[in-house]
């Protein structure tokens, strides 16, 4: 089991550079804050809003987003994550966003799948275990 941020999730779900390990991972099973639904959905929204994704493109991800919910992804509320999160970002010069996977996955001691540079080099520095995707953008 692996911790999941939305640049892995968004990866594989958009089908960039990367998504194959992603997709790996997560017959694995990986775990989440419940902000990756939200950021994830985002990500999908900004890509149609670029014209990169048609509306039927758009239905497709985000029924892919459901069905993984609640099978190979499980999420969990982020509440109990921020307050520490926003030490990490201060810390960090990280977005709250980004700090929460880190005190996630160091809380659950897990390792943190990110396709995020910056992100990953920061949970590093936190003592939490990377896997950096590298995934084009």
């Amino acid at each position: 089991m692996i911790a999941i941020d939305a640049s892995a999730l968004a990866c594989f779900l958009l089908k960039e550079e990367g998504w194959r390990e992603v997709g790996e991972a997560l017959k694995e099973g990986a775990l989440s804050p419940d902000l990756v639904l939200k950021e994830v959905s985002n990500a999908i929204l900004k890509r149609f809003r670029r014209g990169e994704m048609s509306k039927e493109e758009v239905d497709a991800a985000l029924q892919a987003l459901s069905a993984l919910t609640g099978r190979a992804l499980k999420v969990e509320e982020e509440t109990k994550y921020v307050e520490e999160a926003i030490k990490v970002a201060m810390d960090r010069g990280l977005t709250v966003f980004d700090a929460v996977y880190i005190v996630f996955s160091k809380g659950k001691n897990l390792r943190l799948m990110t396709a995020d540079d910056r992100q990953a080099k920061a949970a590093s520095e936190e003592g939490v275990e990377v896997r950096l995707i590298q995934a084009k953008r």
